[in-house]
């Protein structure tokens, strides 16, 4: 098993050879309630004990010919009280001190997700100043790992990176939407929050999957063009490259135990929507596997509106691709983004608004994961269409409590056999559930579609305000 020593950390005694990976730092957060692995490298041959303030039990395992060694640990119910935990060998011990149980969830994908509260060059994040100046209070209730960029032609066993407790100091680059998250998951579970910041602004899903896998896929169908990494100008790798993300950043990390996954990426994909809902779900099945804890939830952030050119639909088919996943993969959701966006961003792939979407995923986290069934997260979605002369009336799910606003109602389009598509008139159908659209200039329509473009804010909500799910009835 090749091992970086330069990612693995080892102190307390200078004969010391216990070494563990960087992850496993002073700080972390444990997933509460679970067998938390720990792990790392010690004297070969040796056994390898480790002991907990939290509990009486001492573990042991004895590392192999290498020195390698893993085992786990039972972890309590949540709490703020700090834990440490000594890991020993023949030779020597390291005490991890300021340990915190909690909820652990790992936030992947591309820039937006990688977004930190500090914004990107003339990409601010809404509100981050306030929640950068007060995030020490969240020292002991949110706290991140990054993984810095770390691109590999091969599975590396160690990275970079250590956990950092919330400060006006660090929160600036922790990444915005994870915040939000873990913010309201705090505040409404109480308990501490860890996030693991796994992300590579421009990275595709294909650079998220190991090679066996990306080797199958026709060359011409990935978003780089190519198998082979591509380098930068100064050598670093461009982000478009397959494979190098899994190797570097990933996998080694894949012992960590973890509550689920965040997913914001997409955007790279746009121009092969066709084959991004199955690689997506096959990303997905790799990463469990990896991980070896079942199921875990996977929750993804649908892409917010965009000018990526072309028809002007290009983002609104990756949009639907996103969708599918859904279907594709077990325990898994989406939430909708369509409204979190300004006018004036139409061509900022970065938009600012990131508590809204770091809160809706902790309102499906909250729904799905947690139980807590009277949080809703998904706003009315297209279930029906009935043509009624030169108009179509729609119904929906997630529809009990109508709709709003009840007029000037935006994002609606129509078309005939032509497929030729114009804004359309919008009005309540019965029990103010259904909608009714029509146009003018379209008799006999055949098809409708709302917010199924490039950028179209959509301006409709259901219930406590959640946007109405884009979505087309052709398949053009």
């Amino acid at each position: 098993m090749a091992v970086l020593l330069a990612g693995m950390v080892g102190t307390a005694t200078s004969e010391a050879k216990v070494q563990l990976p960087q992850i496993l730092s002073d700080h972390l957060v444990l997933q509460q309630k679970s067998d938390a692995n720990l792990w790392g490298k010690a004297a070969p041959s040796s056994k390898v004990s480790v002991k907990t303030t939290w509990g009486d039990e001492e573990y042991s395992v004895k590392s192999d010919g290498e020195g390698n060694w893993k085992l786990s640990v039972k972890t309590p119910a949540a709490g703020y009280t700090p834990y440490s935990i000594t890991i020993s060998d023949k030779d020597g011990s390291v005490t991890l001190s300021d340990i915190l149980v909690g909820e652990v969830w790992l936030c992947g994908g591309q820039s937006n997700m990688e977004m930190p509260l500090d914004g990107f060059g003339s990409c601010p994040v809404e509100g981050a100043l306030e929640e950068v100046a007060l995030s020490g209070q969240y020292r002991d209730k949110i706290r991140l790992v990054k993984i810095p960029k770390t691109g590999s032609e091969t599975p590396q066993e160690t990275v970079e990176g250590t956990w950092q407790v919330s400060s006006p100091e660090t929160a600036g680059w922790f990444t915005a939407v994870g915040w939000h998250f873990a913010k309201m998951l705090n505040a409404v579970l109480d308990v501490p929050v860890g996030l693991v910041s796994c992300n590579w602004g421009g990275s595709a899903v294909e650079s998220w999957l190991p090679k066996e896998v990306v080797y199958s896929y026709p060359e011409n169908t990935l978003p780089s063009g190519q198998y082979a990494s591509k380098r930068e100008p100064d050598g670093w790798y461009h982000y478009h490259s397959p494979i190098i993300m899994y190797n570097g950043m990933l996998y080694p990390i894949r012992n960590y135990t973890l509550k689920g996954f965040l997913w914001y990426q997409g955007e790279t994909n746009a121009g092969f929507p066709q084959y991004y809902a199955q690689r997506l779900a096959t990303m997905v099945k790799v990463w469990r596997d990896l991980w070896g804890q079942g199921d875990l939830p996977f929750y993804e952030v649908e892409l917010a509106p965009y000018v990526y050119g072309g028809d002007g639909t290009s983002g609104a088919r990756i949009r639907e691709a996103q969708r599918k996943a859904v279907d594709l993969i077990p325990n898994s959701g989406i939430i909708t983004t369509n409204d979190l966006v300004y006018p004036y961003e139409y061509d900022q792939i970065h938009p600012c608004r990131k508590k809204e979407v770091g809160q809706r995923l902790s309102y499906l986290a909250l729904n799905q994961t947690y139980g807590m069934g009277y949080f809703p997260f998904e706003g009315p979605r297209f279930k029906d269409y009935e043509i009624r002369g030169n108009e179509i009336e729609i119904s929906f799910f997630n529809d009990e409590n109508g709709f709003s606003p009840w007029r000037e109602i935006v994002g609606f389009e129509v078309a005939g056999e032509d497929r030729v598509f114009y804004p359309a008139e919008v009005r309540k159908g019965a029990g103010w559930k259904n909608l009714v659209v029509k146009s003018d200039k379209v008799p006999a329509p055949v098809a409708v579609r709302y917010c199924f473009r490039d950028f179209q804010i959509g301006n409709l909500t259901g219930r406590r305000g959640l946007p109405v799910v884009p979505f087309r009835t052709d398949s053009w």
